[in-house]
């Protein structure tokens, strides 16, 4: 198994290696080597845009993984009414469901789609800027593509004073090599870990404010611990990430935040009685405007405009009026 996937890992950090090169390339001739508030910008919108990049061509499934949502929070009645049917019995229980969803065409693995295909990304970065040290040797420096130039630039590149090569761990050996204060780097890494961190739970709560939580135990506890447990993760975890693989993942954040908030209103969750919340307030209000129109709908009426004038003589509808005492 082993050798089968470092072969296929070797290939990942190559094509990482590769848009990243390109994107600083692209960016070294607009800025060239000028550093302004002691960060090399070719090099941070490098990674920012391999982010673009990675998230440009994962769109498609992405939009997959809101329709499946859509699908699944629609059949929920229909798995209820199956889980009540055969509750002493799992397996046929799963091949009902497993026969429902054929037949509906939805894949309840296809909402962790999208972030398994993103882990294999962060990995590759991750090896990649972790290797940007200037002791390293010198066959390895030209390793994925990269040339001894380039692995030169990008070890010593820096994000406010904060080598994007280094972490909050780095020693000060390390810091000494690559020409960095320890306490800048900790400095804006902490703010950098803070930021991932919170930006994490808010696509997560972004997700789960828009489709609701899931009424299943298992489904509500993967989302309990999409929303608390990762970005609890990321405080224990965060201090071993290179401040390059940080800047990758808060921007994949900020992305993610823009690109659910556009998705999900154009593909919005549905209601209980499986209408889209949106169209149906539309529906709600076009139904009234008609209903106004063609006088079915009970206008207001102002009890004011019914009383009777201050002088006027009372009138009796019944000719017959009361009984004379």
């Amino acid at each position: 198994m082993s050798k089968l996937f470092s072969p296929l890992m070797a290939v990942i950090y190559e094509a990482i290696s590769a848009i990243l090169l390109f994107w600083h390339a692209a960016w070294h001739k607009v800025v060239g080597d000028a550093s302004w508030l002691a960060t090399n910008w070719s090099w941070v919108l490098g990674i920012i845009f391999l982010v673009i990049t990675v998230r440009a061509i994962l769109f498609p499934i992405f939009v997959k993984q809101i329709k499946s949502q859509r699908a699944m929070q629609a059949l929920q009645p229909k798995v209820k009414a199956l889980q009540e049917k055969h509750k002493g019995d799992r397996e046929t229980l799963q091949q009902e469901l497993m026969k429902l969803y054929r037949e509906e065409k939805a894949n309840p693995l296809m909402g962790c789609l999208p972030m398994f295909l993103q882990v294999p990304v962060f990995l590759g970065l991750f090896h990649v800027l972790r290797h940007l040290k200037p002791t390293m040797p010198e066959h390895l420096r030209t390793l994925y593509g990269w040339t001894a130039g380039q692995f030169e630039s990008a070890s010593h590149a820096k994000l406010f004073g904060a080598p994007i090569a280094a972490s909050f761990r780095s020693s000060s050996h390390e810091l000494s090599l690559l020409g960095a204060s320890g306490t800048t780097v900790k400095i804006v890494a902490a703010i950098l870990i803070a930021t991932m961190i919170v930006t994490t739970y808010f696509t997560s709560r972004q997700m789960i404010l828009k489709t609701g939580w899931a009424e299943d135990p298992q489904q509500r506890m993967v989302q309990k611990l999409m929303l608390y447990g990762v970005p609890f993760s990321l405080l224990i975890s965060g201090y071993m990430f290179p401040i390059g693989v940080v800047i990758y993942w808060v921007t994949q954040n900020i992305f993610s935040l823009g690109q659910q908030m556009w998705v999900l209103r154009k593909f919005p969750p549905l209601t209980p009685n499986g209408t889209p919340a949106p169209q149906k307030a539309k529906a709600d209000a076009k139904g009234a405007k008609s209903g106004a129109k063609d006088g079915s709908a009970t206008k207001a009426v102002d009890s004011r405009a019914l009383a009777p004038k201050v002088g006027a003589k009372p009138v009796n509808p019944k000719k017959g009026g009361a009984a004379k005492r």
